[in-house]
């Protein structure tokens, strides 16, 4: 697969996998795909849950530049704040000169990277960690564990991240979704579901004060593993922070997309 049909699958199985995951969250989110803008908004308190994307592939310097402004547009018509996720591959090489004026210029500013990832890389045997049991997740204590993990390990409060998870069936009943426990106290997480052909990773984390001992590397291949033990499939994506991407290699993923996310102006 060449870098730039894995950036664009990259992006194509966030606005897949976005769309289930807001429509659970609320039946009535904005998941309008726009000429070139993908919309996957639930307008809850869950930053993460409020998504936009750029689609067109190969957009010059002018498409995108008007395309930053309609993404901004449409932030500023929310309720809640969120994200736009933009693959820099998608863009040409002078829309990615240009980038940076554009975003400023449209009202939206930089708020962190990430990388996009993927491998043929499944089955992958069951793991096992000296420290840690895994247990799926079923019921909403498991989803508010789940939730504060996320709140301990990106910085946010713990409200935000229970107002996007508790009480979802989808994460009890489509996902792959496993806690990582150390005795009885939940210490990393992650995610996997079936999207378009490929097991989607999402949502993994580690608490601050249990990082470096391979929780997260380990609870990431036990959702792998079950979540390709489960539906069949060889390939797994998904987009990673600067801090979590060194892991994946170790388990077989290849980079494509850096990924630019950006919020609106304060």
């Amino acid at each position: 697969m060449s870098d730039l049909t894995a950036s664009i699958e990259s992006a194509q199985q966030l606005a897949v996998a976005w769309r289930a995951l807001v429509l659970d969250r609320d039946a009535d989110a904005d998941v309008r795909d726009l000429p070139g803008i993908a919309v996957r908004w639930a307008d809850c308190r869950f930053a993460f849950y409020n998504c936009v994307t750029l689609t067109d592939t190969g957009a010059g310097a002018d498409l995108v530049a008007q395309r930053l402004r309609e993404t901004a547009d449409i932030m500023r018509g929310k309720k809640h704040p969120g994200f736009l996720w933009l693959f820099e591959d998608l863009l040409d090489a002078e829309a990615r000169a240009a980038l940076a004026t554009a975003a400023e210029q449209a009202g939206l500013q930089y708020a962190f990277p990430g990388r996009g990832m993927a491998g043929d890389l499944l089955p992958i045997p069951d793991p096992v960690h000296p420290d840690l049991t895994f247990v799926r997740v079923r019921t909403d204590d498991h989803l508010r564990a789940y939730a504060d993990l996320q709140a301990r390990a990106y910085g946010f409060p713990v409200e935000e991240g229970r107002d996007g998870l508790v009480g979802s069936a989808h994460w009890k009943s489509e996902m792959y979704a496993y806690l990582g426990m150390r005795g009885d106290v939940p210490v990393a997480c992650a995610a996997t579901v079936a999207v378009r052909g490929c097991l989607f990773v999402a949502f993994v984390a580690t608490d601050p004060e249990w990082q470096r001992r391979g929780y997260g590397e380990a609870v990431t291949r036990k959702a792998l593993h079950e979540g390709a033990r489960a539906t069949g499939l060889t390939r797994a994506t998904l987009h990673a922070t600067v801090a979590g991407a060194p892991v994946y290699p170790r388990i077989g993923f290849k980079s494509n997309s850096p990924i630019h996310f950006y919020c609106l102006k304060e």
